[in-house]
């Protein structure tokens, strides 16, 4: 798999398995994304054109970063065994930060598992 193809994989595709390494690296790089356009924002006289073009980019990032946090969650807990629809606990106050953690600290499952042969790599 080419590189661009790897990448719209990790950030928008569900399918296949996901380590914790990469679930948190790709999560942080979408937290740099959404970041960016919003410290733009900040910078600039509020009510201007270029205020307005921050704001829109900070929304599409936004939305962008929406999805990518969805896939990398989904795709972390196919690697614990666990169906992605068990990421919508992602959006529940206080219950986030645990799930959060449990994502990004436990170990996988070892060996293929019904949602893919290995991980980091589309099923």
């Amino acid at each position: 798999m080419n590189r661009p193809s790897q990448l719209a994989w990790l950030f928008f595709r569900t399918s296949g398995r996901l380590s914790r390494a990469a679930y948190f690296l790709g999560g942080l790089l979408v937290a740099l994304v959404q970041a960016f356009p919003l410290y733009r924002f900040t910078l600039v006289a509020e009510g201007t054109p270029e205020s307005q073009m921050w704001a829109a980019a900070f929304f599409l990032a936004f939305l962008a970063s929406l999805w990518s946090n969805i896939v990398l969650a989904v795709k972390r807990l196919h690697d614990l065994g666990k169906p992605g629809p068990m990421a919508l606990v992602l959006f529940v106050p206080v219950i986030s930060i645990v799930a959060f953690l449990v994502l990004c600290l436990f170990p996988g499952q070892p060996g293929p598992n019904r949602y893919g042969a290995r991980t980091n790599a589309p099923a």
